[in-house]
């Protein structure tokens, strides 16, 4: 019989950090810098490293919100399994489950941000989890292992034409930010224009800014891309990296930027970085049609290639609301 796996909690968050940036997999959402964000933003997060036969098998870190007598669990971009953990992953999940000690009433959910693997997603279906797939759950990616000629060979051509013609301007440039000052400043903008877009458009966003900005100045993971005019700055964006992704995160601009062409320039910058620093795939973060139908139109002039997003998978040992959660969570 096989002994039964530990699951050990860790407040150690550079030892936690280091050991999950170690693991094939590992993405933003794991690591502890994401778990302070949204700490700040009230929700209680926890992490924990499951282990069996002196071995580790998986990091999970997990966010709670409370309501009443009811948790709502959330997972992001895992329970992250080791090579080791992955041929064990049903019993890796069946632990996690038990030391969560689930309520008639906690839903459990696991959104594995487009880094879900096979054994996992057989882990969740064993122990009963449900998928959850909207609309807006669906994303652009571009297949990184074309050389950069192929890649804008298939550019819609005014895609094509737009960046040619960003590059040709000496007015407009871009660099990659690395120091934290620098950083600090840019997102200090990226800000305020995030905040005009919003007014101005009115969509619908989680970001928190001011509780994110030291935290992403400091994420090495997160690649800033600074655009300017005649050195001021008309765009800032955000992506963020892992083994064999980078995922568009999050941007902002002013009323240059269109003129200028700066989306297209930023996005081909980071597809060169993307491709230099060995990534397979570039990851769009999203796309909703129906209701933002501008920005999809400019994302895909790039590539066409619609994937569906990884499911929200939830759990709940109560039958009524493993029925009714799926339900629910389909209308956010």
């Amino acid at each position: 019989m096989a002994a039964k796996l530990a699951v050990q909690e860790t407040a150690d968050a550079l030892d936690w950090d280091r050991r999950v940036w170690a693991c094939p997999g590992a993405n933003i959402y794991c690591g502890s810098p994401w778990g302070t964000y949204k700490a700040r933003r009230g929700l209680e997060v926890r992490r924990a490293v499951v282990s069996g036969d002196g071995a580790d098998l998986a990091f999970v870190q997990w966010q709670t919100r409370r309501k009443g007598p009811a948790r709502f669990i959330h997972v992001q971009g895992g329970p992250l399994l080791t090579a080791a953990g992955a041929h064990r992953a049903e019993a890796v999940f069946a632990a996690f489950i038990d030391h969560l000690a689930l309520g008639r009433l906690d839903v459990l959910a696991v959104d594995y941000e487009q880094f879900e693997t096979r054994d996992a997603t057989l882990a969740l279906l064993m122990h009963g989890f449900a998928p959850v797939i909207g609309a807006p759950d669906h994303t652009l990616e571009l297949d990184l292992t074309q050389d950069l000629d192929a890649i804008q060979a298939g550019m819609e051509p005014r895609w094509r034409k737009a960046l040619r013609k960003a590059e040709r301007n000496p007015e407009v440039t871009t660099h990659f930010l690395e120091d934290r000052a620098e950083r600090l400043e840019a997102f200090d903008d990226f800000t305020a224009m995030f905040a005009a877009l919003r007014e101005r458009k009115g969509f619908a966003t989680t970001l928190q800014p001011q509780a994110y900005r030291d935290i992403a100045a400091e994420d090495e993971r997160l690649l800033f891309l600074d655009v300017r005019e005649n050195g001021r700055r008309v765009l800032v964006r955000i992506a963020h990296l892992s083994d064999s992704r980078c995922t568009d995160f999050y941007t902002a601009s002013n009323e240059r930027a269109r003129a200028t062409g700066a989306a297209t320039l930023a996005v081909w910058r980071f597809v060169e970085r993307a491709k230099a620093e060995g990534c397979r795939v570039f990851d769009f973060g999203g796309i909703d049609p129906a209701a933002n139908r501008p920005v999809f139109e400019f994302k895909r002039g790039l590539c066409t290639d619609v994937v569906q997003h990884n499911p929200l998978w939830v759990y709940s040992r109560t039958s009524a609301l493993r029925r009714l959660a799926p339900a629910l969570l389909a209308l956010r």
